[in-house]
Protein backbone atom coordinates (compact mmCIF):
# COMPACT_ATOMS: atom_id res chain seq x y z
CA UNK A 1 0.00 0.00 0.00
CA UNK A 2 2.75 2.38 0.92
CA UNK A 3 4.31 2.19 -2.42
CA UNK A 4 1.38 2.40 -3.77
CA UNK A 5 0.57 5.99 -2.71
CA UNK A 6 4.76 6.85 -2.97
CA UNK A 7 4.51 5.89 -6.65
CA UNK A 8 1.70 8.55 -7.24
CA UNK A 9 3.18 11.40 -4.98
CA UNK A 10 6.92 11.03 -6.92
CA UNK A 11 5.15 11.25 -10.28
CA UNK A 12 3.02 14.33 -9.21
CA UNK A 13 6.18 15.80 -7.65
CA UNK A 14 7.75 16.77 -11.14
CA UNK A 15 4.02 19.30 -11.17
CA UNK A 16 5.18 20.88 -8.10
CA UNK A 17 6.39 23.66 -9.81
CA UNK A 18 3.29 23.95 -12.69
CA UNK A 19 1.11 23.40 -9.42
CA UNK A 20 2.25 26.38 -7.22
CA UNK A 21 2.62 28.81 -10.15
CA UNK A 22 -0.92 28.03 -10.81
CA UNK A 23 -1.68 28.83 -7.09
CA UNK A 24 -0.01 32.06 -7.45
CA UNK A 25 -1.88 33.15 -10.71
CA UNK A 26 -5.22 31.78 -8.66
CA UNK A 27 -4.02 33.93 -5.91
CA UNK A 28 -4.15 36.96 -8.14
CA UNK A 29 -7.66 36.37 -9.83
CA UNK A 30 -9.23 35.28 -6.83
CA UNK A 31 -8.11 37.05 -4.23
CA UNK A 32 -9.66 40.80 -5.06
CA UNK A 33 -13.32 39.13 -5.14
CA UNK A 34 -13.36 36.14 -3.11
CA UNK A 35 -10.97 37.14 -0.26
CA UNK A 36 -8.71 34.98 1.97
CA UNK A 37 -11.41 32.34 2.89
CA UNK A 38 -12.75 31.92 -1.26
CA UNK A 39 -8.95 31.40 -2.03
CA UNK A 40 -8.28 28.54 0.49
CA UNK A 41 -10.99 26.57 -1.03
CA UNK A 42 -10.22 27.16 -4.36
CA UNK A 43 -6.55 25.85 -3.90
CA UNK A 44 -8.15 22.63 -2.06
CA UNK A 45 -10.33 21.52 -4.97
CA UNK A 46 -7.59 22.46 -7.51
CA UNK A 47 -5.18 20.26 -6.05
CA UNK A 48 -8.13 17.53 -5.55
CA UNK A 49 -7.46 17.57 -9.33
CA UNK A 50 -4.28 16.17 -9.05
CA UNK A 51 -5.86 12.53 -9.09
CA UNK A 52 -6.84 12.53 -11.87
CA UNK A 53 -3.49 13.07 -13.34
CA UNK A 54 -2.02 10.17 -11.88
CA UNK A 55 -4.68 8.22 -13.47
CA UNK A 56 -3.30 9.63 -16.60
CA UNK A 57 0.00 8.62 -16.01
CA UNK A 58 -0.92 4.75 -15.11
CA UNK A 59 -2.73 4.65 -17.98
CA UNK A 60 -0.14 5.73 -20.61
CA UNK A 61 2.59 3.70 -19.35
CA UNK A 62 -0.07 0.66 -18.62
CA UNK A 63 0.75 0.25 -14.98
CA UNK A 64 -2.32 -0.87 -13.78
CA UNK A 65 -2.38 -4.19 -15.74
CA UNK A 66 1.54 -4.74 -14.64
CA UNK A 67 0.65 -4.04 -10.51
CA UNK A 68 -2.11 -7.05 -10.94
CA UNK A 69 0.94 -9.81 -11.51
CA UNK A 70 2.43 -8.92 -7.91
CA UNK A 71 0.95 -9.53 -4.68
CA UNK A 72 -1.40 -6.37 -5.41
CA UNK A 73 -5.23 -6.63 -5.01
CA UNK A 74 -7.27 -4.03 -7.04
CA UNK A 75 -8.72 -3.58 -3.85
CA UNK A 76 -5.30 -1.87 -2.72
CA UNK A 77 -5.07 0.02 -5.92
CA UNK A 78 -8.45 1.90 -5.66
CA UNK A 79 -7.78 2.42 -1.90
CA UNK A 80 -4.30 4.01 -2.31
CA UNK A 81 -5.58 6.50 -5.03
CA UNK A 82 -8.31 7.51 -2.27
CA UNK A 83 -5.33 8.05 0.40
CA UNK A 84 -3.31 9.97 -2.13
CA UNK A 85 -6.37 12.31 -3.06
CA UNK A 86 -6.58 12.80 0.59
CA UNK A 87 -3.10 13.87 0.62
CA UNK A 88 -3.44 16.49 -2.17
CA UNK A 89 -6.25 18.07 -0.98
CA UNK A 90 -4.35 18.78 2.52
CA UNK A 91 -1.37 20.09 0.51
CA UNK A 92 -4.02 22.30 -0.92
CA UNK A 93 -5.29 23.62 1.39
CA UNK A 94 -2.50 24.02 3.67
CA UNK A 95 -0.85 25.99 0.42
CA UNK A 96 -4.00 27.68 0.09
CA UNK A 97 -4.19 29.21 4.11
CA UNK A 98 -0.36 30.33 4.11
CA UNK A 99 -0.52 31.94 0.35
CA UNK A 100 -3.97 33.28 1.08
CA UNK A 101 -2.91 34.25 4.30
CA UNK A 102 0.27 36.13 3.07
CA UNK A 103 -1.51 38.00 0.27
CA UNK A 104 -4.20 39.04 2.68
CA UNK A 105 -1.83 40.59 4.45
CA UNK A 106 -0.28 42.45 1.95
CA UNK A 107 -3.73 43.71 0.86
CA UNK A 108 -4.90 44.08 4.50
CA UNK A 109 -7.63 41.64 3.93
CA UNK A 110 -6.68 40.18 7.23
CA UNK A 111 -5.42 40.78 10.10
CA UNK A 112 -2.98 38.56 12.94
CA UNK A 113 -5.78 38.45 15.45
CA UNK A 114 -6.62 35.70 17.50
CA UNK A 115 -10.19 35.47 15.92
CA UNK A 116 -8.79 35.95 13.03
CA UNK A 117 -6.54 33.33 12.86
CA UNK A 118 -9.12 30.75 14.28
CA UNK A 119 -11.45 31.50 11.40
CA UNK A 120 -8.86 31.00 8.92
CA UNK A 121 -7.72 27.61 10.06
CA UNK A 122 -11.62 26.51 10.44
CA UNK A 123 -11.66 27.57 6.73
CA UNK A 124 -8.41 25.20 5.71
CA UNK A 125 -10.32 22.59 7.50
CA UNK A 126 -13.54 22.89 5.90
CA UNK A 127 -11.42 23.21 2.30
CA UNK A 128 -9.84 20.07 3.28
CA UNK A 129 -13.22 18.25 3.55
CA UNK A 130 -15.14 20.32 0.88
CA UNK A 131 -11.93 18.79 -1.58
CA UNK A 132 -12.04 15.52 -0.28
CA UNK A 133 -15.55 15.62 -1.28
CA UNK A 134 -15.81 17.03 -4.95
CA UNK A 135 -12.09 14.63 -5.48
CA UNK A 136 -13.46 11.40 -4.17
CA UNK A 137 -16.33 12.01 -6.84
CA UNK A 138 -13.91 12.24 -9.67
CA UNK A 139 -11.99 8.82 -8.91
CA UNK A 140 -15.18 6.61 -9.70
CA UNK A 141 -15.54 8.73 -12.83
CA UNK A 142 -11.80 8.44 -14.13
CA UNK A 143 -12.16 4.49 -12.84
CA UNK A 144 -15.62 4.27 -15.09
CA UNK A 145 -14.31 6.46 -18.70
CA UNK A 146 -10.52 6.31 -18.36
CA UNK A 147 -8.78 9.64 -17.54
CA UNK A 148 -8.96 11.39 -21.07
CA UNK A 149 -12.79 11.42 -20.84
CA UNK A 150 -12.62 11.39 -16.68
CA UNK A 151 -11.42 14.90 -17.34
CA UNK A 152 -14.07 16.50 -19.27
CA UNK A 153 -16.54 14.91 -16.63
CA UNK A 154 -14.47 16.56 -13.77
CA UNK A 155 -17.11 19.61 -13.46
CA UNK A 156 -19.97 16.74 -12.62
CA UNK A 157 -17.35 15.65 -9.48
CA UNK A 158 -18.21 19.66 -8.79
CA UNK A 159 -21.83 19.91 -9.59
CA UNK A 160 -23.69 17.18 -7.88
CA UNK A 161 -22.14 17.60 -4.53
CA UNK A 162 -22.63 21.08 -5.12
CA UNK A 163 -26.37 20.50 -5.62
CA UNK A 164 -26.94 17.94 -3.10
CA UNK A 165 -25.44 20.44 -0.81
CA UNK A 166 -27.71 22.94 -2.17
CA UNK A 167 -30.42 21.13 -2.16
CA UNK A 168 -30.11 20.77 1.53
CA UNK A 169 -29.56 24.47 1.98
CA UNK A 170 -33.27 24.61 0.62
CA UNK A 171 -34.93 22.04 1.95
CA UNK A 172 -33.76 23.69 5.56
CA UNK A 173 -34.67 27.10 4.75
CA UNK A 174 -38.32 25.43 3.63
CA UNK A 175 -38.30 23.95 7.00
CA UNK A 176 -37.64 27.14 8.63
CA UNK A 177 -34.04 26.25 10.17
CA UNK A 178 -31.82 29.56 9.77
CA UNK A 179 -28.48 29.23 8.83
CA UNK A 180 -26.63 31.04 11.87
CA UNK A 181 -23.41 31.19 13.03
CA UNK A 182 -23.73 28.39 15.14
CA UNK A 183 -25.05 26.12 12.88
CA UNK A 184 -22.64 26.99 9.94
CA UNK A 185 -20.02 25.98 13.00
CA UNK A 186 -21.74 23.02 13.78
CA UNK A 187 -21.59 21.52 10.18
CA UNK A 188 -18.13 22.57 9.67
CA UNK A 189 -17.05 20.42 12.86
CA UNK A 190 -19.54 17.38 11.22
CA UNK A 191 -17.61 17.98 8.04
CA UNK A 192 -14.97 14.83 8.61
CA UNK A 193 -17.71 12.36 9.06
CA UNK A 194 -19.64 14.02 5.77
CA UNK A 195 -16.59 13.79 4.00
CA UNK A 196 -15.19 9.92 5.55
CA UNK A 197 -18.94 9.17 4.49
CA UNK A 198 -19.22 10.93 1.08
CA UNK A 199 -15.22 8.70 0.39
CA UNK A 200 -16.53 5.53 1.11
CA UNK A 201 -19.77 5.75 -0.66
CA UNK A 202 -17.47 6.69 -3.79
CA UNK A 203 -14.84 3.96 -3.02
CA UNK A 204 -17.50 1.37 -2.60
CA UNK A 205 -18.72 2.75 -5.99
CA UNK A 206 -15.03 2.99 -7.83
CA UNK A 207 -14.52 -0.23 -6.69
CA UNK A 208 -17.26 -2.19 -8.07
CA UNK A 209 -16.46 -0.23 -11.32
CA UNK A 210 -12.39 -1.31 -10.99
CA UNK A 211 -13.25 -5.28 -9.89
CA UNK A 212 -15.81 -5.66 -13.66
CA UNK A 213 -12.88 -4.21 -15.37
CA UNK A 214 -10.82 -6.37 -18.26
CA UNK A 215 -7.35 -5.11 -18.30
Amino acid sequence: MKSLILKDLYNMGHNAKSMLFMLVVFAVCLMPSTGVEGFIVGSGVLCSMMVVTTFAFDDHCKWARYALVMPISRKDIVVAKFIVLVIFCAIGSLLGLVFGSVCGLLLKKITLSLMQISELLLVALASWMIAIIFGSMSIPLVLKYGSERGRMLLIVSVLIPAGIGFGIYKLLSVLGVAMTDQLIVTILCCSPIIAFLWSYVMYRIGYHIFAKQEL
